[in-house]
């Protein structure tokens, strides 16, 4: 079936290293420039809008070992931090040109530096997200911040960043996540027949492809599975949360579904579907990315949200999916998603949603008693 054939080229894409992917789309882009950004949120639409390829950087998970980046960071650092600068040591990232931080963390906001002292040939720059959502001034602020952003680009490779051309490609990026969020109504109605795994692999592979050839990819995805076969088993239906920016291993959602849960909704991979709405095509398309990151912001912790309890994009996030229970997945050392795992726990208990943490890192292999762990929770509900 088409469906199995495009699963499985997704999974060739990401097994590939991000520089490959970028060498190889310039091949037939003579004179192009690829810029990774590292998640949550990716200005890939300023980036494409100059002619350039966005792509996600995500981590090495466990393909590479930590030969170089562990003298570059405390002990106590995230994973990701460490693989994504590991994978600037061993050359794989030759190809990319450009790398896009922002401040979404403490080691986010310092891993920006650390790449232009070991690495100065690449263009690095470093976004300053807005942190105060209720501010008059955020979506002008963010704007302003956006067009510095389109400014470096153009300095460091010649490209320019119009306005007809940033409206275009907010066109495009539009329907690239009005395809992700059908596929994900989609897994809430019939998750038997679209595993979590299968979603990741597809949501990962959009990060590392030209948005043209994954918007090709979504849409014969969203024509193929409704024929899709799946028979329902005896599951209970979870929200996943925490995994926004380093990426769990698949061995973790993989025995997540083993141990007998649906995963109906998640906030993996926030950096290509930040947006819970199309952004206003229409006016001048930086304010309108600045006032989106304001007002169709998925929840995340991230950004702290002035206006509204942190529990509360949580909860409706589990009354929309009609999950049975929520389970963190915090990496190790990750401070933002530790720093709010109490205040959503507490709001969770008010409603009387069940939950549970699982702590991960990226290159995290045993997974037994995280396994255990699972099964005791889905057999205490299951069997209550």
């Amino acid at each position: 079936m088409k469906v199995e054939q495009t699963i499985e080229r997704c999974r060739e894409l990401i097994a590939e290293p991000l520089g490959a992917i970028a060498e190889r789309w310039k091949e037939s882009h003579p004179g192009g420039r690829a810029v990774a950004c590292f998640p949550v949120w990716s200005p890939a639409e300023v980036i494409h809008a100059g002619g350039m390829l966005p792509l996600g950087l995500l981590g090495a998970g466990a393909t590479v070992e930590l030969t170089h980046a562990d003298s570059r960071f405390q002990s106590f650092v995230c994973s990701i931090a460490k693989s994504s600068l590991e994978l600037g040591f061993q050359g794989l990232l030759k190809g990319v040109d450009g790398l896009v931080f922002s401040n979404i963390c403490d080691v986010a906001r310092n891993l920006s530096s650390i790449y232009k002292r070991n690495f100065p040939h690449f263009h690095v720059d470093y976004l300053h997200l807005a942190q105060n959502s209720t501010s008059g001034g955020v979506a002008d602020y963010m704007a302003d911040e956006l067009r510095r952003l389109a400014r470096g680009f153009e300095e460091a490779f010649g490209v320019r960043v119009t306005e007809p051309s940033l409206a275009k490609s907010i066109e495009l990026y539009n329907a690239i996540r009005a395809r992700i969020r059908g596929l994900y109504a989609f897994r809430i109605a019939e998750p038997q027949k679209l595993s979590t795994v299968e979603l990741y692999q597809i949501l990962r592979a959009a990060t590392q492809a030209p948005p043209e050839e994954a918007l090709s990819r979504l849409d014969d995805l969203a024509a193929e599975l409704p024929a899709r076969e799946g028979r329902p088993k005896d599951r209970i239906r979870v929200v996943v949360e925490g995994a926004f920016c380093e990426q769990p291993p698949l061995g973790l959602l993989e025995v997540l579904e083993e141990a007998g849960c649906y995963i109906v909704e998640d906030d993996l991979f926030l950096g290509w579907r930040w947006f819970t709405s199309d952004v206003p095509a229409d006016g001048d398309p930086f304010r309108a990315l600045g006032q989106s990151y304001v007002d169709r912001a998925v929840p995340s912790c991230t950004r702290h949200e002035g206006r509204e309890p942190r529990a509360k994009g949580l909860i409706e996030k589990v009354r929309r999916s009609r999950a049975d229970a929520v389970i963190f997945t915090p990496p190790k050392f990750c401070e933002p998603a530790l720093f709010d795992f109490v205040p959503m726990r507490q709001g969770l208990e008010r409603e009387g949603i069940p939950h549970l943490l699982v702590e991960f890192e990226e290159k995290m292999w045993t997974f037994e008693r995280t396994r255990n762990e699972i099964e005791t929770f889905v057999e205490s509900m299951l069997f209550d």
